[in-house]
């Protein structure tokens, strides 16, 4: 047995508020940066409105240290690549129509 705390199988515990948990809703994002973190701004804007300035409302804004940065990147790559792979199979000709029954 190992006394090597590094040894050790760590669990993270987070709680979650109710309102926490339901989330926010957001379609633009910023990315920023200085010397010692990256900030993402997410905002909902209304793309809808025919005039030249858009509304929007910043539904959340995260700052991460450089490190945290690339594990996420790292992370939102290999989930995209998974759901477009999952998408990708659910589209192929032979998916569409899930009884088998040809067509004539």
């Amino acid at each position: 047995m190992s006394t090597d705390p590094a040894g050790s199988d760590r669990h993270i515990n987070i709680q979650v508020s109710p309102e926490m948990m339901a989330g926010v809703y957001a379609n633009f994002a910023n990315v920023s940066h200085s010397d010692y973190e990256f900030t993402i701004t997410f905002a909902r804007v209304d793309h809808e409105v025919e005039t030249s300035e858009v509304p929007g409302i910043i539904v959340s804004r995260v700052s991460l240290s450089p490190r945290f940065m690339k594990e996420l990147m790292t992370a939102l790559e290999d989930n995209y690549s998974r759901w477009q792979a999952r998408e990708g199979i659910r589209n192929l000709p032979e998916s569409e129509g899930s009884s088998g029954d040809l067509e004539e």
